[in-house]
């Protein structure tokens, strides 16, 4: 992973020469100590490197072996509540209710399939020494959940970590997607990675209605919590600012990211956009989204000063070309060190990737039209500001290319292979056989197909550039007896002329729509009143070499997307109303 470094220096050379060719350039790496923990490697002080002697000498097949007993404790530390309760209720029933996510207590321990091991977590040991919850938003819903496992002050540790992340992947016909995406990122030296292990968890039910013997619940896939445990143990600053993006944009958004002493701080509106992970002085957040949101200032500033452009472009690469594409706002973090000026993004949550050959079986419509290659992130203010620099679209094709090195068939098959030779006997076993979306061939199709898809994602990439960029569509106004129509403008990179296609529908597959217009020049067209009733919109926008892209809205169905499209209603008062969909 070293050209990226030479694409690096070659565009800063550019930006601020305004002209040169870049193969003239050349520069060797420099490696020095970090200012921040007198333990992170950096280059120039600017870039990440991971410890590298963390994933050294980890068998990809293992398989820990974790016997948990739970019990009901106290209400001081929530966790006075039963088994049933924990596997009944999801983080949405936890908002409806207006109570924290309930708890109870566990005695974790550590062994493997014929029992406790001497010198592990949790041996001879028989008081709970830990707190059990679920974790997880969407995935609360699944009948099959996460757990997340605090080990309590003083009780031991596992593998030097005190939070244990178990999750199950129930919506990955897989069940190894994230870890494969973790051990491909532990041979990425420009991306921070974390640990993961396979587990087969054990539960002993003791509370209330429980039948007090251990019950097997299947397999897991333990992920580090990335915490200030997991910053130290990664060379980073453990004193830093940490957040876990929830839903973050990158907007200002002033009415909710404020300092903690501001006297209308709502940190669980806060924390619906970002969660606090570490330090909680916010100001240096403030001042970061403030100058991405002032357009007055060049973005390549911005990222010299308070990013690391590699880091975003090997970030934003690994995650197009394995598919992830749920990271346009959310399933990622964001890490400062304390004593400094930049931040970078680190990954978090791989499960959605390699996802086109499962949702093709499946017959589910995703990963589609505008949720391939670049226009994914054209809907972040970051992302889109940075795509809109030819610099960091340097720099961003260079990581494409030498991921797209890295990512062989025979790299990701052998791992693939040892997954599989382990997972699939036991996802056709009982208990996870009971909630497996794939049949045991469709597994095998899947597996066999995984490699293939970076082709494909590469593919998808470089079209990408030669589309218009995606946008809005807003909810039409009633004007007097008319109804007006309007949606953003579309972004081309090679600034061709650009048309729009709008079309009305009562039925969301535009089956036999109502009104029609193509060729548009402008983003915007009148229709007279509609009667009450529920209706739908499509826009596409089409550059001067025919390439068509849809608006960022879409419906969704049993089986998926439709893409392009927005859905309103007018009631019998002839007031428009936004049909509002809750993605699960």
């Amino acid at each position: 992973m070293k050209k990226i470094f030479v694409a690096l220096l070659c565009a800063a050379i550019i930006f601020s020469c305004g002209c040169g060719d870049i193969s003239q350039y050349s520069s060797t790496e420099v490696s020095q100590p970090d200012a921040y923990s007198g333990d992170l490697q950096t280059i120039h002080g600017v870039h990440l490197r991971d410890k590298k002697l963390l994933y050294e000498n980890r068998d990809p097949a293992e398989v820990v072996t974790m016997y948990l007993t739970v019990s009901s404790g106290n209400a001081g530390e929530n966790t006075n509540h039963t088994w049933e309760e924990i596997n009944t209720y999801s983080v949405f029933d936890y908002e409806r209710m207006g109570v924290d996510r309930y708890k109870v207590a566990g005695l974790l321990q550590v062994g493997d399939e014929n029992g406790l091991i001497p010198g592990e977590l949790g041996y001879n040991q028989v008081s709970p020494n830990c707190t059990v919850q679920i974790r997880g938003q969407s995935s609360s819903l699944n009948s099959q959940k996460n757990y997340k496992i605090s080990i309590k002050n003083n009780k031991g540790d596992w593998q030097g970590q005190t939070t244990i992340a178990l999750n199950k992947h129930q919506g990955d016909g897989l069940r190894f997607r994230n870890k494969l995406a973790y051990d491909l990122i532990a041979g990425i030296d420009e991306m921070m990675g974390l640990r993961t292990t396979f587990v087969h968890l054990y539960v002993k039910d003791t509370t209330a209605g429980g039948n007090g013997i251990f019950e097997d619940y299947g397999m897991y896939t333990q992920v580090e919590q990335l915490n200030r445990t997991a910053l130290k143990a990664h060379g980073l600053d453990r004193n830093g600012h940490l957040y876990k993006i929830n839903f973050c944009e990158f907007y200002r958004y002033e009415d909710v990211i404020k300092l903690k002493d501001d006297p209308s701080y709502n940190q669980k509106a806060f924390e619906e956009i970002l969660e606090i992970k570490g330090n909680d002085d916010h100001q240096k957040l403030i001042t970061m989204l403030e100058k991405i949101n002032d357009f007055s200032i060049p973005i390549d500033s911005i990222l010299e000063q308070h990013f690391d452009t590699e880091n975003i472009a090997y970030w934003m690469a690994f995650q197009i070309l394995i598919g992830n594409i749920d990271t346009q706002s959310r399933n990622f973090y964001i890490y400062s060190p304390l004593n400094s000026e930049r931040w970078y993004i680190l990954d978090w949550d791989n499960d959605g990737a390699f996802k086109r050959t499962e949702y093709s079986l499946l017959g589910r419509v995703d990963q589609s039209e505008w949720e391939s290659g670049v226009s994914n992130y054209w809907g972040n203010v970051l992302f889109q500001r940075c795509l809109k620099s030819e610099n960091f679209r340097t720099i961003l094709d260079a990581a494409i290319e030498d991921l797209k090195a890295y990512l062989t068939p025979e790299r990701i098959n052998e791992k693939v292979n040892i997954y599989s030779s382990v997972l699939k006997p036991r996802v056709y076993s009982m208990p996870d056989s009971m909630y497996a979306p794939l049949t045991a061939s469709q597994y095998d199709t899947v597996a066999a197909s995984i490699a293939s898809e970076v082709d494909t994602n590469y593919a998808l990439y470089k079209e990408s550039f030669t589309k218009p960029m995606p946008f809005f569509i807003g909810l039409p106004v009633k004007t007097g007896e008319k109804l007006s129509f309007v949606w953003d403008t579309a972004y081309d990179f090679n600034s061709e002329s650009i048309t729009y296609t709008f079309e009305l529908a009562t039925d969301c597959n535009f089956s036999a729509p109502i009104h029609k217009e193509e060729n548009l020049i402008l983003p915007a067209t009148e229709l007279p009143m509609l009667p009450k009733g529920q209706y739908f919109i499509r826009v596409y926008a089409t550059n001067a070499s025919g390439k068509r892209q849809s608006a960022f809205d879409y419906y969704i169905t049993d089986i998926g997307k439709v893409y392009g499209t927005k859905c309103f209603y007018i009631d019998a008062d002839g007031k428009v109303l936004e049909d509002v969909y809750v993605e699960d």
